[in-house]
């Protein structure tokens, strides 16, 4: 493996993905603001991020003061050197640090000193799936702190909500999340959600669901309703973007499940705010860049 072109082409999607919007999260949040009255608060604050997106990719600038935790989803072929791959992954974000399209994020746990490259022990996250195939799939999410303080897990069946583990238990756990965040996470939001898994799998799982473009529905039946409900029922719940009321407190929401044990029922629910920091790239396994993804 060439570390060096490899860095150039993990750099660029570092770039790429600090400073530039999505354009299904851009064309979500437009949807989102139709819903909105007129002249309403809700408009405005859905304008300004529109602004402040179009600003951050014009001046090449980090569309967000916190670039957060970087999440590399790594699909590989079999016998691909990942450890070449991820020192390539932490010496891009090194250089992408030092050029400042990533903040000085990372610090210590006991002390809170800074790691002023942004590269430590678990930092960046780099999560790699082998398989067969000639490519390598890289997808980067950054997750901000803010989004993060949001995540949220339920067991059920939950006496304080009432809600029981079924589906409108889900539901209810789902939309608690939205209604404890209001205005903290920064929405109107994206949620991933897992049903099922124990308490580390499941908000594995959850950040999963990130990685679908919005508007996705998932091909399992009984979740894809669900997904729906829950979009459905948040426009009724009157907090809107920023929690300044209205009806899009959601740009959508993505439900994925794993196996559980017969009594243990989990509801993971991961939020991310509307600066949705995700971006992909498809590589030869010689670096060399076949395409960009989202």
């Amino acid at each position: 493996m060439r570390t060096t072109y490899w860095e150039k082409n993990l750099y660029e999607l570092i770039r790429r993905t600090s400073i530039s919007l999505p354009t299904d999260v851009e064309n979500a949040l437009k949807r989102a603001r139709r819903l909105e009255a007129a002249g309403s608060s809700a408009q405005w604050a859905i304008d300004s991020m529109l602004s402040n997106a179009q600003q951050a990719r014009a001046e090449e600038r980090p569309l967000c003061s916190d670039t957060g935790t970087l999440i590399f989803y790594c699909r590989v072929p079999a016998g691909i050197d990942t450890n070449a791959l991820s020192a390539s992954i932490r010496a891009a974000v090194a250089r992408a640090t030092r050029d400042g399209y990533l903040r000085q994020n990372t610090v210590d746990a006991i002390s809170g000193a800074k790691y002023r490259t942004n590269v430590a022990h678990a930092s960046p996250v780099i999560l790699f799936q082998h398989g067969a195939r000639k490519t390598v799939d890289v997808r980067l999410v950054m997750k901000s702190a803010s989004s993060e303080n949001e995540g949220r897990q339920y067991s059920l069946p939950n006496n304080e909500l009432g809600a029981g583990a079924d589906l409108e238990g889900f539901r209810e756990c789902i939309l608690d999340a939205v209604l404890q965040s209001q205005t903290n996470g920064g929405g109107p939001a994206i949620l991933g959600v897992c049903i099922g898994g124990d308490r580390a799998t499941g908000y594995a799982h959850s950040k999963i669901q990130f990685l679908h473009k919005l508007g996705y529905t998932t091909r399992v039946k009984a979740l894809g309703r669900l997904e729906n409900a829950v979009l459905r029922d948040s426009r009724k719940l009157d907090i809107g973007p920023m929690g300044l009321g209205g009806k899009s407190a959601l740009l959508d929401v993505h439900i994925g499940s794993l196996s559980r044990l017969p009594s243990s029922v989990f509801v993971s629910v991961s939020y991310m705010c509307w600066a949705f920091r995700r971006r992909g790239a498809v590589f030869g396994p010689g670096g060399g860049l076949k395409h960009w993804l989202y």
